[in-house]
Order: C-alpha cells, then sequence, then structure tokens
C-alpha cells in the first residue's frame, strides 16, 4: 500500500503526529500510555488505532520491556512529513516561556502588506498550551536569524501548525 494512498481519520492523523512527535524527542518506541495521555483519550483507545494503524504499515510494535511503537517512513509520508535526522533548534515562544517544539517551516504570506502578514509556523510537537489570542515569538531561524513575533490567530491541532498575525519581523542586515 503506497502512503500517499492511504486516507486518515482527523483522530488517526493526530494520533500518528503525536506518535512521530514523542518518538523524534525520546529516541525510542512510545507506549500507547504516553499517547494516550498527551491526547487525553483512553489507553484502550489509543491501544486500538495503533494496532489498525500498524495493520496498514503506519506504525511498528517494538516488543520487550522498553518496546512500544514507532512510527514507519509511511506513517512521515502520510502526514506529509520528512523524518527529522539533524535539525536545528528554533525557539518558540508563548509569553515569555519557551515551548517543547521544534519549527519545520515558517510559511510567510502577504509580506508585500506588513500590516497584513500572516505566518503559518508548522511545529513538531505538542501545542496544548497555546490558544487563539496568544502572543508567540518564533526564531531566530538558523540560517537567517530571522525572529517573527504575532499573534495567534489559529491552532490546527492535527496538523502542528500556528497561524500568527505578525506583528514584528526582525533578521540582521548584513552587507556582502
Amino acid at each position: 500500500m503506497n502512503a500517499n494512498d492511504i486516507d486518515l481519520s482527523p483522530t488517526q492523523t493526530q494520533l500518528v503526529t503525536t506518535l512521530i512527535n514523542e518518538h523524534e524527542t525520546a529516541d525510542g518506541p512510545v507506549t500507547s500510555g504516553q499517547v494516550a495521555e498527551i491526547l487525553d483519550r483512553s489507553s484502550g483507545t489509543v491501544q486500538n488505532q495503533l494496532t489498525t494503524l500498524q495493520s496498514i504499515g503506519l506504525v511498528e510494535s517494538v516488543q520487550g520491556p522498553t518496546g512500544g511503537y514507532e512510527p514507519t517512513p509511511a506513517a512521515f509520508a502520510a502526514i506529509g512529513r520528512e523524518p527529522m535526522d539533524d535539525a536545528e533548534t528554533v525557539t518558540v515562544s508563548q509569553a515569555f516561556d519557551r515551548i517543547d517544539a521544534t519549527v519545520e517551516e515558517i510559511d510567510l504570506t502577504n509580506v508585500h502588506h506588513p500590516t497584513e502578514c500572516t505566518a503559518h509556523v508548522s511545529l513538531q510537537g505538542t501545542l496544548d498550551s497555546i490558544e487563539v489570542g496568544d502572543p508567540v515569538v518564533v526564531g531566530p531561524t538558523p540560517s537567517a536569524d530571522l525572529v517573527v513575533a504575532g499573534e495567534v490567530t489559529a491552532v490546527s491541532e492535527t496538523a502542528d501548525e500556528l497561524v500568527l498575525a505578525v506583528r514584528r519581523m526582525d533578521a540582521p542586515v548584513t552587507e556582502e
């Protein structure tokens, strides 16, 4: 089965995303209990979903005392993400508190209208503590030292994306 042919429900997408996020930060198998706690669902429900995802090739079961579940390459493809090998760290801060998440991409729209600029920030990590209206700062980015500050206008938990109404963007000016 081709990963591009898999049509996941929003619940399955959220479960796969959570498993991938936890697996990348833990560097090992993730238990159904860990995923259940993050998603605030019963462990039995998550276990059933993981079994279903295993049957379609998105999840592998790891046996033993330190066992759990690991995402397959097809899981990454199914949610449109690439496995992170050596990702650079980009800080995300909400109300002066750092958020435990990795910035995957910052997509700026309407940059030619600074007062109407929107940033779509794709994250790998849990967004539980972020709500619409919260002030958020992202950056500096590794290559351009870009810092984006704004107010959250939307949070997509299944896609791990924030939409920010950009209030300020800063990057150092360099002469070449």
